[in-house]
């Protein structure tokens, strides 16, 4: 018999979490919102070692939006900061650990000190093969959405490729995601209620759950919980009941056989 962390990683192979609500914690507690970023980074390791404890394979945080560039200049230096921290600081125990960094995003907005860091990280940690942990920085799903695009755009401009040949396929392999599957669950902290311009291609058959717990009070307790809801979902694409039954009775089958 299979044990839960097994079933799980049997049922979701990628969560993906939007990280909200580090200003708000540190305002709740009269603390400046350096204090929330770094607490915030604190349940980043959390969330990764909760992962990796229970079979998920793929962990894709929003860590950075491109619209979050608009922020107080002091607070996006303070944010690299904890960036570069976190890199460093982290970066060994990744390996020894299996994980695999990626980073997706506009990276060319980033200072050329974190974009070293960055690829340093992603190539010291290229051989884990436990879990994979993306980073979405400077990142914009309608933004990511005109890149892919654009570099299609200019392999039928080239005459490499005809607008014929273009499908769903074509087009995520020039997302930054390529390679990556579809997420299975997203988890939004904070309580709101919104995607925010987070993997718009990606979630489009994901399951969305939203909690009031802000960001640096997510722990194993707060994505058990999230995990139980997933559990309890049934994810049709499209189907009916009756066809998703039929489904699963012939893969029962094929085990069995």
């Amino acid at each position: 018999m299979m044990t839960p962390a097994q079933t799980l990683s049997v049922q979701l192979k990628h969560l993906a979490i939007i990280m909200d609500g580090n200003g708000r914690w540190a305002q709740q507690r009269g603390l400046p919102r350096l204090a929330g970023h770094q607490q915030g980074a604190e349940a980043v390791i959390r969330a990764v070692d909760e992962c990796s404890r229970l079979g998920i394979r793929f962990l894709t945080l929003f860590a950075f939006s491109s619209e979050n560039w608009g922020r107080p200049e002091q607070e996006v230096t303070t944010l690299m900061e904890l960036l570069l921290r976190f890199l460093d600081s982290q970066r060994q125990k990744m390996m020894d650990n299996g994980i695999q960094l990626r980073v997706i995003g506009d990276r060319e907005r980033l200072s050329a000190e974190v974009q070293q860091a960055l690829l340093v990280a992603e190539r010291e940690t290229e051989q884990g093969d436990r879990l994979t942990l993306t980073l979405a920085l400077s990142y914009g799903g309608r933004n990511e959405i005109v890149r892919a695009v654009r570099r299609l755009a200019a392999e039928v401009a080239a005459g490499r490729l005809t607008p014929e040949e273009i499908d769903g396929s074509m087009l995520e392999s020039a997302l930054d995601t390529h390679g990556l599957p579809a997420p299975d669950l997203l988890i939004r902290t904070s309580g709101e209620m919104r995607i925010s311009n987070f993997l718009l291609w990606q979630l489009a058959y994901s399951e969305l759950y939203f909690t009031d717990t802000l960001w640096p009070d997510f722990d194993s307790t707060v994505m058990q919980r999230a995990l139980e809801v997933f559990q309890l979902r049934q994810r049709r694409f499209g189907l009916t009941e009756d066809q998703l039954r039929c489904m699963q009775d012939a893969c029962l089958k094929e085990t069995n056989d």
